[in-house]
């Protein structure tokens, strides 16, 4: 399953457990709270300063 950016962090978590520690090197310490995985990957990012793209890269490698 690729990645996408307009995906929920809930969406993404739920397919793909694995991609946990890239959010969490990013910054996203509450990776079970609600509020974050109703978030886009794309707001994510924004919120944490990193390039979705340049994570994305990382993710879908």
């Amino acid at each position: 399953m690729e990645i996408k950016k307009d995906m929920l962090i809930g969406e993404i978590l739920d397919a793909q457990p694995d991609v946990a520690p890239y959010l969490l090197e990013m910054g996203m310490h509450c990776l079970g709270c609600p509020a974050s995985r109703g978030e886009t990957l794309e707001e994510a990012c924004m919120v944490h300063g990193v390039d979705v793209n340049d994570l994305l890269s990382k993710i879908n490698a």
